[in-house]
């Protein structure tokens, strides 16, 4: 059966609808099969329950006085944390002198916790000196290397090849990072030497009593520094532990994450308060493609774009392991790249044994800025949510019966072309599902009952937009236009009011997210993505449809129960006007009237 040529565009446009919804749940089947996604939407705080953590202040020193202003400052910072998709909702709250509540929505995981407890404090270093943590090979007797757990630090890291699980540095294309443990090369015949607990470069000593020149300069490597580097065993998790924040003027004593490396840094050069923004995302090679190495993407300020020139331009020119500086986050070094040339762009990244998950935390972490203090989980618990399945059974219940007086008027009004209205608010709901679900998995969102109140209102929203259309070309039926000339001419004098009124709503939405606190963000969340999925429906769906409706005997000839019967709606004749043109009597009366 050939395909009316009035009907090839329409079905064209149904297509692409047809492809974007199966491409929409097939996605979301492929997660849901594959990764970490489930079928149905997450629901919040207040629907679900979730977990309650206590966070108490980790004092470095004994006696030391946390004030309010660091308590409101850590508040505002986790709540940023917590809700970095701005759509998770989860509440932060103080207890006390100075505990933080911490509500989150399902069970966060080991490392979400994690993230709330760190100060994320981002320094970058000047790497002084680097010392091996491994055991030591030492000749016996008869010459044969043993091992002895007493390591000598040695400042010229010597690489294995073997690949880290330390985060590593991907500064493209002038750093390469330091992604070897140094070790000794014993041999056959070891040479008995006295393991020194600590050995400056080779290249330079430090001047008892110089005055340090810049942050690479070795006066800095005072005996009490090396007396501290010989003390410091990384793989014992209490002397780690006692690493803390010192003066960022000052040098420091520190492990690798992972490698068993450990290190005197220079002072502070670059901190976490001239990072302007990070990101994290995969890799991408020089022709575009994604290399599957996630990383995270640091963006400085113009103060951290001339600090972190001068450092890479600085360390150039210095000998290994000097010609290093170490990334520093909560007094430990995730990473220690080399300068080869100088970094002016105000751009930098963090590459390594990143999870997605992991990336996105880190890089939330350093977006968000630093706690001034650190945090210990003081206790854990389950709570129950705190409206309960009632109350988010009865909102469905009342957007149901919103839906079906939506459905009744418009039978009521509208007869057959009020299934039009029907179907549409059916695939509007079906891409919303897909995408309240969609996004739980992508971008942590968690449908709360602001949320689902947000929904109840869209159908109003959406629905109006539907009768908008119809009644515009009912208009045009009424003028005397033919039902295919009139869906055209009523679909171009309705368009532009859809997009004005949608428009319209999309801005109030948008103003009350970014205004309003947590607990009405869903809303105007599921507000702005309803008014988008209005738009899509009714230009990839009502109209083409209307238009293929339009062609059909039933509604192209004005049946009574069509909706578009040209008698019941008072439509106006044609009327012949010579030389074979024809004019509605509305218009030839009006211009007989004006010509009288």
């Amino acid at each position: 059966m050939a395909i009316n040529p009035h009907n090839r565009g329409p079905l064209r446009t149904l297509s692409v609808l047809v492809l974007l919804i199966v491409g929409l749940y097939g996605l979301l089947g492929a997660v849901s099969t594959w990764g970490t996604a489930q079928h149905t939407p997450k629901l919040g705080l207040d629907l679900q329950g979730g977990t309650q953590l206590i966070l108490t202040p980790k004092l470095v020193t004994p006696g030391q006085k946390i004030n309010q202003g660091q308590v409101t400052k850590a508040v505002d910072i986790i709540r940023a944390r917590v809700n970095g998709s701005g759509v998770t909702e989860a509440e932060v709250s103080t207890q006390g002198v100075g505990d933080i509540v911490v509500s989150l929505p399902g069970s966060p995981d080991a490392a979400t916790i994690a993230s709330l407890q760190k100060s994320s404090q981002l320094q970058m270093r000047a790497v002084l000196v680097a010392a091996s943590t491994a055991p030591t090979p030492t000749p016996t007797s008869t010459g044969t290397a043993t091992t002895k757990p007493t390591a000598p630090v040695t400042s010229t890291p010597k690489a294995t090849g073997t690949a880290t699980t330390a985060p590593k540095s991907g500064f493209p294309p002038a750093l390469s990072a330091a992604t070897s443990a140094p070790t000794a090369a014993p041999t056959a015949a070891a040479t008995p030497t006295a393991a020194t607990p600590t050995a400056i470069s080779p290249t330079a000593t430090p001047a008892t009593g110089a005055k340090p020149q810049n942050a690479s300069d070795l006066a800095w490597v005072t005996p009490q520094l090396q007396q501290a580097l010989a003390k410091l065993n990384c793989a014992d998790p209490k002397s780690v532990e006692a690493i803390t924040s010192v003066d960022q003027a000052k040098p420091m004593v520190t492990c690798d994450t992972q490698l068993p490396v450990k290190y005197i840094l220079g002072p502070a050069e670059v901190n976490g308060d001239q990072i302007s923004n990070a990101t994290s995302d995969q890799q991408t090679t020089q022709n575009g493609s994604t290399s599957g190495v996630n990383e995270v993407v640091l963006n400085f300020n113009g103060a951290g774009t001339t600090a972190f020139c001068n450092v890479t331009s600085r360390l150039v020119s210095l000998p290994t392991p000097r010609n290093q500086f170490g990334i520093v986050l909560d007094n430990q070094v995730i990473s220690a790249p080399i300068a080869q040339a100088s970094l002016c762009a105000g751009t930098a990244s963090i590459t390594g044994t990143f999870t997605p998950a992991s990336a996105k935390t880190l890089a939330d972490q350093l977006k968000f800025g630093a706690l001034p203090m650190s945090f210990t989980l003081q206790t854990r618990q389950d709570i129950s949510p705190t409206l309960g399945g009632d109350q988010l059974t009865r909102g469905l219940l009342a957007g149901g019966i919103g839906l079906l007086l939506v459905v009744a008027y418009s039978l009521f009004q509208y007869r057959a072309l009020g299934f039009v209205t029907i179907s549409s608010l059916l695939i509007a709901a079906l891409i919303t599902y897909g995408l309240v679900t969609l996004f739980g998995w992508s971008q942590g969102f968690r449908l709360t009952m602001a949320g689902v109140t947000g929904l109840i209102v869209s159908i109003g929203i959406v629905a109006d937009s539907f009768i908008l259309y119809f009644e515009r070309v009912r208009d045009e039926v009424r003028d005397g236009r033919a039902l295919r000339a009139a869906v055209e001419t009523g679909w171009g004098r309705a368009r532009r009011t859809i997009l004005i009124s949608d428009g319209v709503n999309f801005l109030a939405a948008a103003v009350l997210y970014a205004l309003a606190a947590s607990s009405v963000r869903g809303f105007a969340f599921t507000l702005m993505l309803t008014t988008i999925i209005d738009i899509i429906v009714v230009f990839l769906f009502t109209h083409p449809l209307l238009s293929i409706l339009a062609n059909t005997e039933f509604f192209g000839q004005g049946h009574k129960w069509s909706g578009l019967d040209p008698k019941r709606l008072g439509a106006r004749k044609v009327t012949y006007a010579g030389r074979g043109r024809v004019t509605i009597a509305a218009q030839r009366a009006a211009a007989e009237g004006n010509q009288s």
